[in-house]
């Protein structure tokens, strides 16, 4: 069963132990090079369960999370998450979750947890899922969270994700039906963001001067 206090945290060290050694067995592909990934989606509340076998207590996958990289909502109910564990050794791990299942995706050996989240969101739109052994597609979600501020960046994701996909031109038309009727998709995309996205605006600081993942590879 769940518990609380000292007890939990002896557990979570086991689990983040455990799951620091599976990390280190991904392999390295030079494609997607500083990130490394499994041969397939892990199933992280097996790794948790193993961890744990013969232990007093439980815990769950959610009790390893570090931070949310970014959640979505779509109008019929459906929720995807994507978030990072902070390991001992300073590998970031990351996750997804779906409401039934957890998954361990990909690590990344980087100092700030910001870059490395950012570089993860690139991994999945550049790929739209398909690095890290997932599919990104179907409806535009209905509301969104990210604690990353950096509007300019995330219309970047998003454009990248969407655009050719049945999603484009659902956000075209939702668009279209706000009065924006540019046909740039970029600007579709920014005006999107500005309705769905649960998160503070940031000034507008002109073009963002971080680098691409895929300029850094």
């Amino acid at each position: 069963m769940p518990i609380s206090g000292p007890r939990a945290r002896q557990l979570r060290v086991l689990a983040l132990d455990a799951l620091d050694a599976r990390v280190r067995q991904f392999r390295r592909d030079e494609g997607i090079w500083p990130f490394r990934v499994p041969h397939e989606p892990l199933d992280l509340d097996a790794i948790v369960a193993d961890a744990l076998a013969g232990s007093e207590g439980t815990i769950s996958a959610d009790d390893l999370k570090s931070r949310t990289v970014l959640s979505m909502d779509w109008a019929d109910g459906h929720r995807w998450a994507a978030w990072a564990i902070a390991l001992p050794s300073g590998i970031h791990a990351f996750c997804d979750s779906d409401g039934r299942e957890h998954r361990l995706l990909a690590s990344l050996k980087r100092g700030s947890a910001l870059e490395a989240d950012r570089f993860f969101l690139e991994l999945l739109a550049e790929s739209r899922g398909h690095h890290v052994g997932i599919e990104m597609g179907g409806a535009a979600p209905a509301r969104m969270r990210t604690p990353i501020e950096d509007r300019a960046f995330l219309t970047d994701i998003f454009v990248d994700l969407f655009e050719g996909t049945p999603a484009e031109e659902e956000i075209r038309t939702i668009a279209r039906a706000g009065g924006v009727d540019s046909g740039d998709f970029r600007v579709d995309v920014e005006w999107w963001l500005d309705t769905i996205l649960v998160a503070p605006r940031t000034p507008p600081r002109g073009r963002r001067p971080h680098r691409r993942f895929r300029d850094e590879i």
